[in-house]
């Protein structure tokens, strides 16, 4: 049984007069990889700063190992932090910049050198030592700024999109290195991140963040498979959300078809918002559809296509590794669990189909991301 390491007791946080985190409870695992995930201005960030003691709650809790720390300043938290600007020393080369903490702490030489050189073994980068800092590559800036984070052995590392500045490549692969240096050390990793795909191959844990809310915390596979709200499924991964009517347990009714689902415990003929993953669709011949619509639009993918169909002025999303040509009148086929329903919510009809959707659109919020 995991304990619990950090808690968040409703706490709320405005800057300004405009409210940036709204009543956010939550607490960590010790030895947990947990993500905060949302869009720009989502409260996550503030979450982090919170729990690492740069800002301070204007209501609720911060409690660690069991005892209050609202009034305890960061360098006196057992919490070291990896921001997205690295902050390495660039007078200082490797090693002095990794053994900077415990030359604070007065730790004595030898001993630093033995951690030091552990550090740079666990962040692949023997051989680094006398290397200035300012001639790195970005990837090994944000090793060596791991490491020293790491080198105090603190109970928990708080890391802010400490991936942004990598090129996709690089990200993928310290994607990777993180994940096995949280497992290596077995300290909690708190981690703040936009990119929904990082967050679902790195953690135990998601806590996906809205409007200063916590929406959902759950496994990277609940997340993914078992979305709370239209919000969600639509943060996370792709998803055609449709308005739909519970009829009955185990029967909805959406895009004006009758349909098997797994979902039951709602009021009979209750409104709900319907998730399909466009990978969960079949493409079958006409006579064999459920529904049945016309191709819009055509992208190759790689080892799928990714397809735009037109059913009755609704654009489906779909997923198929069989090539289907533009303006091709196909069948859509829905098994029983592909079908996800959810109570309504804020957030219901914000999300619509795929009527605006391109590859360019895509791209260009991602600058605009970016860029901010």
């Amino acid at each position: 049984m995991n304990n619990k390491l950090v808690e968040l007791k409703n706490v709320s946080k405005s800057f300004d007069g405009e409210i940036v985190l709204s009543n956010v409870s939550l607490y960590i695992n010790d030895k947990e990889f947990i993500t905060l995930l949302g869009p720009s201005g989502c409260g996550k960030t503030t979450t982090l700063r919170i729990i690492g003691g740069f800002e301070s709650a204007d209501e609720g809790d911060v409690i660690f190992d069991g005892e209050r720390i609202n009034d305890i300043p960061p360098y006196k938290r057992s919490v070291n932090t990896v921001f997205q600007k690295y902050a390495l020393f660039p007078h200082l080369n490797v090693y002095d910049n990794i053994a900077f903490g415990l030359r604070v702490a007065k730790v004595k030489d030898a001993e630093i050198k033995e951690r030091v050189s552990e550090m740079l073994s666990l962040v692949n980068l023997r051989g680094f030592e006398k290397r200035n800092v300012s001639l790195l590559s970005g990837g090994q800036q944000q090793r060596v700024a791991i490491a020293r984070a790491l080198i105090n052995k603190p109970k928990v590392l708080l890391l802010d999109e400490p991936l942004g500045a990598l090129d996709l490549k690089l990200r993928k692969d310290m994607q990777i290195e993180l994940k096995k240096i949280q497992k290596a050390t077995g300290i909690t990793f708190v981690y703040v991140t936009h990119d929904q795909e990082e967050a679902l191959s790195m953690s135990d844990t998601i806590v996906v963040m809205a409007n200063g809310k916590i929406q959902q915390i759950g496994t990277p596979t609940d997340i993914y498979n078992e979305p709370k709200n239209a919000f969600v499924a639509d943060f996370i991964g792709e998803s055609n959300i449709l308005d739909g009517v519970m009829l009955d347990d185990y029967s909805v009714k959406f895009a004006g078809q009758e349909f098997k689902c797994l979902d039951f415990g709602f009021n009979k003929n209750e409104p709900v918002d319907v998730v399909v993953r466009p990978e969960d669709v079949d493409v079958v011949s006409v006579d064999k559809g459920m529904l049945v619509g016309t191709v819009s639009n055509v992208t190759f993918k790689g080892d799928y296509y990714e397809i735009i169909v037109d059913v009755k002025g609704f654009k489906w999303m779909l997923e198929t590794s069989d090539y289907v040509g533009v303006d091709e009148v196909i069948g859509l086929y829905i098994e029983p669990d592909a079908i996800h329903t959810m109570k309504k919510s804020e957030y219901s009809n914000m999300f619509g189909d795929y009527s605006t959707f391109s590859d360019e659109m895509e791209h260009l919020s991602d600058i605009v991301e970016e860029e901010v």
